[in-house]
This record gives C-alpha cells, structure tokens and sequence, in this order.
C-alpha cells in the first residue's frame, strides 16, 4: 500500500516508471453535462415510477430522494440597491431571472483523449524519496471520482434555486496538484458578472446553506456559513467523507484552475516538486491562509515562479506564449480546452528532483528579495512590486496571474514572516547537509496522512 523505502523495504529500481493522465477525468466532465443531466433525469423518471410500490428503504438513496419535501425556488433575491426580482414557479423554466442571465449554456465538445506523461526517473536518494511520496499521496482517480459525482448531485440541487447556474469543481481536486487528503473546492456561477460578496454572494449562501440543512440534511455533514470577506458554505459529504467549501462567482478561481493544471501537466517534474513542498510547508505549519501563513495557492505560484527563473528555466511563462489560451476574456464554458492547446514543455534543464527541492529552499532562504519584489508566473520572473495600496506593506507579494492581487496577503504579520523565512533557511541547511528527506519531512506521518 506504501512505497517500499520509506517504511524501511528494498527500494524500486529506476526504471520503474508510472504513466498519468493528462486528462483524466478531466474538464471533459464539464462538457458533457447537459448529456449527464438528460440521461439522469430520463432514468429517474422511470425509477421514480418503478419505486412508487416499494418500501422507503429499499430505495436507492440519491440527494433528491422522492420522500423529502419539495423544493421551494427562491422568490426573492436581492440585488445591490435594495432592487428586487420575483421568481415564478420551478417549472417555468424558459423564464431567466437578471440574477442568473448571462451564464451560457454548456456546449458540447468532442471527449479529450489522455495524454499519458511518465513521471522522472530516481537515480539518487532524495529524488526517489520525493518520487515514492508523490505516488502515494498524489490524489486518486478514485478520489476525484467522488468529487465529481458530489458537484454533480449538487449542481442539480442548486438549480432547483437557482435554474441556470452552474457549479465548478476548482483547486486542487482538478489542477493537478491535489493529495489523497485534498479538501473539495467548489464554486457556484450565477452570472458571468462581478458579484457583490456582501450582499448579493452572502444572500445566495444563505439559500444554499438552508437548502442543504433542510432538503440535504441526510447527505450533508455540518453545514456552515462562514460570513468572510469572501463568504462560503463549509460542509462535509457523508457518502465521499470529502470536506467541501463553496463559494460565489469566484470566476478567477475556475480560470486559474486550468492554468495550474496547464502547468502542472507540462513537465514531468512539476507535480512531485510541488507535492513534497506542500506536504513541508503543512509539517512546518507555514502553509494555512487562515492562520496567517502561505496558502497552498501562493506555494503552487512560487514553485512554478522558481522553475520559470532557473539558468535553464523548466517553464516557461503560458500566458506569454498562448495568451489566446488563457486571455481572461474567454467564457467560462471554454476555459477547460487551454490545457489541450499546449504540447509538453522540452527544457534543457536536467536538474533532478532532489536538486531541484534544496534549490528552491536556497532560492527563497537566501537569492530573491522580499523586500522590492514580487513573484509573477504571468511573466516568469520576479518584478517590481507595484505602489498599490495591495502591495504596501505587505512581507510576501505573489501576483495572482488573472487579476493581479496579492495571493499571499494573509502573510500579514511580521513574525509569521520571519517564521516563513528562518523555515526555508533552516530546511535548506539541514537538506543540503543530510541529502535525506526525514531530514526535514518525517516520510512515514507524511504518507500516513496522505
């Protein structure tokens, strides 16, 4: 079940070797939901009629289960300015309320074949240490499976509420940068608009979170809303075990998921670097927005920012090369189809992953400047930071490649900064001592806790 060397057997020769996806279980999902929808609600109807004689427990459980009480629309939903739209009966569905227009339909797509990538090969200790970490905690097509049909279920659910919305599995169960143990990320697309987060998002959430607590009480675990800046619903599914947070018109959110996965799919040894750094940074206790440290977000940025600024860089900057690909401006329908625009990257760099994890560490300990720069993906190297009020004062400055805000602004304390810093100078000593990676990440509590 585990990798062999880290808890103590023979290790496996280098030329084992593991194919990947590229596209497994892929944005393709998205495409072809109408197909999904139809072909649900067409079965439905006919077990929905098959089990009206048979006992309540011998019905196959689903979200919308025929004994629970129907669904109310929403009647009343506010918009800036106090303004206000009545919303007819469920099944007046050719009526679009101004809250929802603008969100396209799904258009269907032609089914993307895979693209298989084989992970590097370890011909050291510390890069095939990373490698047996990556397989076994990478996150599982089975794992994504299960996220998928829980967005699946509720999207249907929500369209009860909200007819023509759509909601996007985002983050890392999708970008190509998820663990065993990744939490869920969702977002819900009620228009293609701005959405004001403290009113019209926090009102939307609110109708949400009573449909889960009312109609979804069987299915979902511990609904709840947080009332944050950006406001979400935190719940826990009971049939994947698979902890949720949904949120509103985090447009950017969806967009920055498929350059992710972009990047991550574009060299062999991008998701194995990142995947051992998350896990480090998580063991140091640096990696938690809410606690005032990175988010897994701005870590996923600084290492494709330090593989983009390499002597031989690994990547390059995708925007740069396919900005028809990843222009902002393209429907949100559209965006899963950038991934399959770009082949492989061919670097000359052949840097192994042990090299290239004590290089990281060395790179933010003791070469880029927190002081004057800022980390851009968007144009593959460190820049100037901006006179911004955003940029101001603040210790870490990541560009978010869509809209420009600072990712890491969470890092707003000056001894979470330090924290930051004195952990990357004192990993990299230790590592480029040791040449072993217990030396700084614990192999078997990582694996253990996936």
């Amino acid at each position: 079940m585990f990798p062999n060397s880290i808890l103590g057997r023979p290790p496996f020769t280098p030329n084992h070797q593991q194919h990947n996806n590229f596209f497994t279980l892929s944005p393709s999902l998205y495409s072809h939901q109408q197909l999904i929808d139809a072909q649900f609600n067409f079965q439905n109807t006919e077990r929905l009629n098959d089990e009206k004689n048979l006992p309540l427990d011998g019905k196959r459980q689903r979200f919308h289960s025929p004994h629970q009480e129907p669904t109310i629309v929403n009647h009343i939903v506010p918009l800036s300015g106090e303004r206000r739209y009545s919303m007819p009966p469920l099944f007046h569905t050719h009526y679009v309320p101004d809250i929802v227009r603008g969100v396209p339909p799904f258009r269907e797509i032609p089914f993307l074949e895979p693209r298989e990538i084989t992970l590097p090969e370890a011909k050291d200790k510390l890069s095939q240490q990373i490698l047996e970490l990556f397989e076994a905690c990478q996150q599982q097509v089975s794992d994504l499976k299960k996220k998928e049909l829980c967005r699946t279920e509720l999207q249907r659910e929500i369209q009860l509420i909200f007819p023509q919305s759509r909601l996007f599995l985002v983050g890392s169960s999708l970008n190509g940068f998820g663990t065993r143990s990744s939490d869920g990320d969702l977002c819900l697309v009620v228009k293609e608009e701005p959405v004001n987060q403290k009113t019209e998002a926090r009102h939307i959430l609110t109708l949400v979170h009573k449909h889960f607590c009312t109609r979804l009480s069987g299915y979902i675990e511990r609904p709840q809303l947080i009332r944050a800046k950006v406001p979400i619903v935190k719940f826990r599914d009971k049939v994947s075990c698979v902890e949720f947070d949904l949120n509103v018109n985090n447009i950017v959110g969806i967009r920055n998921t498929f350059l992710l996965r972009t990047y991550a799919y574009l060299e062999n040894r991008v998701r194995p670097l990142v995947l051992v750094i998350k896990k480090w940074a998580s063991h140091h206790e640096i990696n938690d927005a809410s606690r005032g440290t990175l988010s897994s977000y701005s870590l996923v940025l600084m290492v494709l920012h330090y593989l983009q600024t390499l002597p031989e860089p690994i990547l390059p900057s995708i925007q740069k090369i396919y900005p028809e690909s990843f222009s902002p401006a393209i429907q949100l329908h559209l965006v899963h189809q950038a991934p399959c625009n770009v082949p492989p990257y061919l670097s000359k760099n052949e840097s192994n992953l042990g090299d290239l994890l004590l290089g990281f560490l060395k790179y933010y300990a003791t070469e880029f400047d927190w002081n004057s720069q800022m980390i851009s993906v968007r144009e593959a190297k460190a820049i100037p930071r901006p006179d911004g009020i955003e940029w101001r004062n603040k210790y870490i400055c990541v560009e978010e490649p869509f809209d420009g805000t600072n990712t890491a602004r969470a890092v707003h304390e000056k001894q979470k900064f330090d924290m930051i810093k004195d952990q990357f100078l004192k990993s990299w000593h230790r590592l480029k001592n040791k040449r072993d990676l217990n030396s700084i990440l614990p192999l078997r509590t990582a694996v253990l806790k996936r």
